[in-house]
């Protein structure tokens, strides 16, 4: 067995042509990610590593002929908890569409179980043949307004990226209005990251604010919604992550700044994919197939899925066929479909014709189950005493951001009710931590829903329970359910459960495979249109009403934030 020497030593001969590969992908297109060209070569791998891209011999030889050889894609930014799967099931899931690295944000386990948490998910990555890398929890809790299960301060961050390899930088920077103020504990954690770099959280930020943003050394944002804000943001030299998630898809949107500029400091990204979702329609070939039909030219979509991101998180040896890469490669029949054939990962091969090959059993450890800790509730503990007008949270189909609203509401028996007629429904958030049994109480409109709750534990960022109902024993069933199987998604009417997702790791993470899980998810899909449910996602879209640093109007177990002015206010207007 060779040594790195030893590996380097063989790479060398090989790309000499001195020695034969130890696999030739031959007869093939490869396409450069440097110059968009499409070149007749074969692609010698040796170990782990590319060692040439030319005219070459080999020990065993793959006909690849018909077949374009792209990079292994990589996920610029998403968070693994939102498909609700393990990293060894997702690995079976993403593997076969070509992905072969992500760069993991893990603050749903850092808020939930800390960096332990994250350590103990780094631990189930080991072994697959997926490269998983993490940047660092910098907001746990995301602010002030939020009631976490732990907290990571500057010390903790500057330990993690000192002891963990595959700790990249510091995560999503989502207090921006502190990091703009320069308050000290903030600007701490920036100090901690030791020149590593900084993955920005700044929906909307414009003009001196944004610039002193970029001042503490933040490098790139993912929350762009509008081409004049992506465009202002990369003038000043943010990276751009282009995303298209399951709720939140701003990739037409953005787009026409590819289009117009080029692919320069932009790269796509999921955020948050539901596994249905990853199962059926992709990953990030998904979205770069979906660039194309926008008018993308594939070069330019395939370099931001893949060159783009690795060079943004400084992973120099990956997101390109050529000497020196490991060799991740993704061989497909056209540059529109993107659909693999087959799938090297490090020079082994992963995944053929859809189905993964190989990906051994890592599971998560049991301590991270019974974290879901809420005392049993009543239809009176979403009892809510309001007359007249209140704020409402209003929800936009494919977006984070919702609006503020306001409403009439008039008492029935003493208490503000839900009107499935306005589309108006109630909304709580429940503390689960601590079982202090504290809960946010409030209205949302634009889910559609006629009868019954949708509650769930999937709750950024500090994953308390958020239901959403028109029936107040309803609400209580729901979080009473997910207290007994230890979190993840319930759909419930005339109180009896319809469809659920059980997720005991941390009240995130399955313990099923990735198909089963991707059935349930679907089920409640079909749950939440007979209840009356509208709105694409909806349970995505409700992983995001309690996200207090994503404007207008959001919801915690403390009460409405009101997230432009950055403080708590109360229901009646």
């Amino acid at each position: 067995m060779r040594g790195p020497t030893g590996d380097l030593v063989h790479r060398l001969a090989v790309a000499r042509g001195d020695e034969p590969a130890d696999v030739l992908l031959a007869g093939g297109r490869v396409l450069s990610v440097f110059t968009g060209e499409l070149l007749d070569a074969d692609v010698a791998l040796a170990g782990e590593h590319v060692a040439g891209v030319g005219r070459y011999e080999g020990r065993r030889s793959v006909d690849a002929s018909g077949l374009i050889l792209l990079p292994g894609f990589v996920d610029g930014h998403m968070h693994i908890e939102s498909t609700k799967l393990p990293p060894d099931e997702f690995a079976r899931a993403a593997l076969p569409w070509g992905t072969t690295t992500a760069v993991l944000d893990p603050h749903e386990i850092a808020n939930v179980f800390g960096l332990e948490g994250v350590r103990a998910l780094l631990e189930a990555c080991r072994g697959i043949p997926l490269d998983f890398f993490v940047m660092v929890s910098s907001c746990v809790p995301a602010s002030p307004f939020e009631s976490s299960g732990a907290k990571v301060d500057a010390e903790d961050i500057a330990r993690f990226l000192a002891e963990e390899p595959n700790a990249l930088g510091l995560a999503e920077m989502m207090d921006f209005p502190a990091v703009v103020a320069g308050e000290e504990g903030t600007l701490a954690k920036i100090a901690a990251a030791g020149g590593r770099h900084i993955d920005g959280h700044a929906p909307g930020l414009s003009g001196p604010a944004l610039n002193a943003y970029l001042s503490a050394g933040v490098r790139s944002d993912h929350e762009c919604t509008t081409l004049e804000e992506a465009l202002e943001k990369r003038r000043l030299g943010m990276t751009i992550m282009i995303r298209e998630g399951s709720a939140a898809r701003n990739l037409e949107a953005l787009l026409p700044l590819v289009l117009e500029h080029g692919p320069a400091n932009c790269l796509l990204c999921t955020d948050d994919r539901e596994p249905d979702h990853l199962l059926e329609e992709g990953h990030i070939n998904d979205v770069i197939r979906r660039a194309v039909a926008l008018g993308c030219s594939p070069a330019d979509a395939v370099t931001m899925g893949t060159l783009n991101a690795a060079r943004y998180h400084r992973l120099y040896e990956h997101g390109a066929v050529a000497p020196g890469y490991v060799a991740d490669v993704v061989a497909v029949e056209d540059l529109q479909r993107f659909r693999p054939v087959r799938v090297w990962k490090r020079g082994r091969l992963v995944a053929e014709e859809g189905k993964p090959l190989d990906v051994p059993r890592s599971p998560m450890p049991d301590w991270m189950r019974g974290s879901v800790r809420v005392p049993h509730l009543a239809a009176g503990s979403f009892r809510i005493e309001a007359n007249g007008r209140v704020r409402v949270i209003g929800v936009e189909p494919g977006q984070i951001v919702t609006r503020s609203l306001v409403e009439d509401v008039s008492p029935v028996d003493g208490q503000a009710a839900a009107d499935p007629a306005r589309d108006l429904a109630k909304i709580a958030v429940v503390e689960r931590h601590k079982g202090t049994g504290r809960i946010g109480l409030g209205f949302v409109r634009g889910f559609g829903l006629k009868r019954g709750a949708l509650a769930s534990t999937h709750a950024h960022d500090a994953h308390n329970v958020v239901v959403v109902g028109v029936d107040d024993g309803d609400m209580a069933v729901a979080v009473n359910r997910l207290a007994e199987t230890g979190g993840g998604q319930v759909a419930v009417a005339g109180g009896a459960v319809l469809g659920e997702v059980p997720c005991p790791f941390g009240g995130l993470l399955s313990d099923r495979p990735a198909e089963e899980v991707a059935a349930a998810v679907h089920a409640m899909g079909k749950a939440a249109e007979e209840l009356g449910v509208s709105l694409p996602s909806p349970f995505m879209a409700m992983s995001f009403l309690a996200l207090s640093v994503v404007p207008e109007l959001k919801l915690t177990d403390r009460g409405l934030v009101d997230v432009d002015r950055f403080e708590l206010v109360p229901l009646e207007v």
